[in-house]
């Protein structure tokens, strides 16, 4: 019988090519997970891995471990919902992976509130933007992830999971205090097609998104300053170094500096919750999904959960 310990280290090495990357992922050594790999060798009596340089191949040999790994952890996992669901509470470990709005704007409150209430769940969280997450619930890295896609930059989700909305945030255009526009009741992408933006830069949904609604008026925008996260975008606005689109969840007080004015149409992304569809009958994935749609205001809870394809 093989070590599932080895085996996952192994499993690791392949979805992120370096020694260092699975260390990180695993919460071990680089020199720990070599360890592993070269017991799981010995164990097998085939080589393993192929080292060239800082990065590490797979051998044939490897790679069928792997996949009978992720056989076997599917299957553990199956096991695992099916006990907790005989245990009729939610209980284990919980790793929940969310976007910064979402981590302050309601799962920091979801989370307490479970932590009250089941005792013997242990809900976990990691701050990650959706591309991220959705990769953490696939390797198993988390198990629940709260993403979001804009209305013109659809997120594309892996059939094996599943899938359940949550609701929609609106945005609205940040401008300094002394734009032209900064006292209107209303603003159009055409109005703003001339301005230096501050924004996230390119991978990110926020700049796809951006990008995407200028195209149709025949323009790129100016985004002057790419900035991450959005409380340093409200610095440089408050400097009057541009203007930038806000998201209202979690957006906090803004100083007097700052103006927000409605944009028409109304740019809107959809939150949404992901999950390994093997693992849906767990009650602790269902006591927390439910924890997050109770603590996201205007979330209706009665939305129905709907394979991803």
């Amino acid at each position: 019988m093989f070590d599932l310990i080895r085996l996952r280290a192994l499993r690791a090495v392949a979805t992120h090519g370096t020694m260092t990357g699975a260390a990180s992922a695993l919460g071990y050594t680089p020199s720990a997970v070599s360890q592993q790999i070269a017991k799981l060798e010995r164990e097998s009596g085939a080589v393993l891995l192929d080292r060239q340089g800082g990065r590490v191949e797979l051998t044939p040999a490897a790679w069928l471990l792997v996949e009978a790994t992720d056989e076997v952890v599917a299957v553990l996992e199956r096991t695992r919902a099916r006990l907790e669901e005989q245990h009729g509470r939610p209980t284990g470990r919980l790793v929940l992976a969310a976007f910064p709005t979402a981590c302050r704007g309601f799962a920091a409150a979801a989370l307490a509130g479970l932590a009250g209430r089941h005792r013997a769940l242990d809900c976990r969280l990691v701050e990650s933007d959706p591309h991220r997450a959705i990769s953490l619930v696939v390797r198993g890295e988390a198990d629940l992830a709260v993403v979001h896609d804009w209305h013109n930059t659809p997120l594309t989700l892996p059939a094996s999971l599943s899938v359940a909305e949550l609701g929609e945030d609106i945005a609205d255009v940040a401008l300094p205090a002394g734009h032209p526009l900064a006292g209107r009741d209303v603003v159009t992408p055409y109005d703003l097609k001339g301005e230096r933006w501050i924004g996230q830069g390119a991978g990110a949904m926020c700049h796809d998104w951006l990008v995407r609604c200028f195209s149709d008026l025949g323009v790129a925008p100016d985004i002057a300053y790419q900035i991450e996260e959005y409380e340093s975008q409200v610095a440089l606005l408050a400097a009057g170094l541009g203007v930038t689109m806000l998201p209202r969840l979690g957006r906090g007080a803004l100083p007097p500096a700052v103006r927000v004015v409605p944009m028409q149409p109304p740019p809107s992304r959809r939150l949404s919750a992901v999950w390994r569809a093997r693992t849906d009958r767990r009650p602790a994935l269902h006591a927390t999904l439910a924890a997050l749609r109770a603590h996201w205001p205007g979330t209706d809870a009665d939305q129905p959960a709907r394979e991803a394809g």
